[in-house]
């Protein structure tokens, strides 16, 4: 491990705002801000730049940012720290352990922000909109309350979308070029660095917002995953071109 990364994990431990995997915290949120203020997550949030940028926007809500590396967190908790922004906190642990951390309820809104997409169907389980983690995000979120993914992957902005159709699950918003519009919502405009590398080459940023509040019977993971598997193919199909 670089001398760097020790350095930050070091660091981190006496930062007023960074949490790492602490027990008993659920139901505490609200104490630990000193306010009421409802609670959004992004999670994945990498070096937390969409995490204080939405805390600066919005100062009557709280967020957190939810990572495991810690050398990650580092950099947005410490922009905090210097700029002295309050509602905003980072919670060091696996995306799989989330629902051992809050309350049924008691966050309102939950941010996936550029994730791994996990291209291979074999990881499918792994990404971060699978039914497997949004049964894990409704035992927190509060009835009413929204998933947002904003993606440069065209491959998980469409499994998202099959994930919604097969579960049942209503899409509020639907957009799979944001940039392309006239005007855009000032917390779609939040552009991170990761963003401005377009790993997936597609020059397009695509974006949904679901709820979850619809059941997600496991019997449907294998309809899930043959219909994956059927896109897949569909897509990979090649073109047949009728001469004239």
């Amino acid at each position: 491990m670089g001398h760097k990364k020790l350095i930050r994990f070091e660091e981190i431990r006496t930062f007023p705002n960074v949490l790492q995997a602490p027990a008993g915290m659920a139901g505490k949120w609200n104490s630990f801000f000193g306010n009421e203020n409802p609670i959004t997550l992004e999670l994945a949030c990498g070096k937390g730049e969409y995490t204080v940028a939405l805390a600066k926007k919005y100062t009557h809500r709280n967020f957190i940012g939810v990572d495991l590396k810690g050398n990650r967190i580092w950099v947005g908790a410490k922009k905090c720290l210097a700029e002295e922004i309050t509602n905003a906190a980072f919670l060091r642990t696996q995306i799989e352990k989330i629902h051992e951390y809050f309350n049924a309820g008691e966050v309102e809104e939950i941010w996936i922000t550029f994730p791994d997409p996990q291209l291979r169907i074999s990881k499918a389980k792994k990404r971060l909109t699978h039914p497997r983690f949004l049964r894990l995000y409704q035992q927190i979120l509060t009835p009413g309350g929204f998933v947002h993914l904003k993606t440069d992957s065209p491959d998980l902005y469409r499994f998202t979308k099959l994930v919604c159709e097969i579960y049942h699950l209503p899409v509020y918003q639907d957009d799979d070029n944001v940039y392309a519009a006239q005007e855009i919502r000032e917390d779609l405009a939040i552009k991170t660095y990761y963003e401005s590398l377009d790993i997936a080459g597609a020059n397009r940023v695509h974006y949904l917002k679901f709820g979850l509040d619809q059941e997600l019977p496991v019997a449907k993971d294998d309809q899930l995953k043959q219909q994956l598997m059927a896109l897949v193919m569909q897509l990979q199909a090649p073109v047949q071109v009728v001469s004239s």
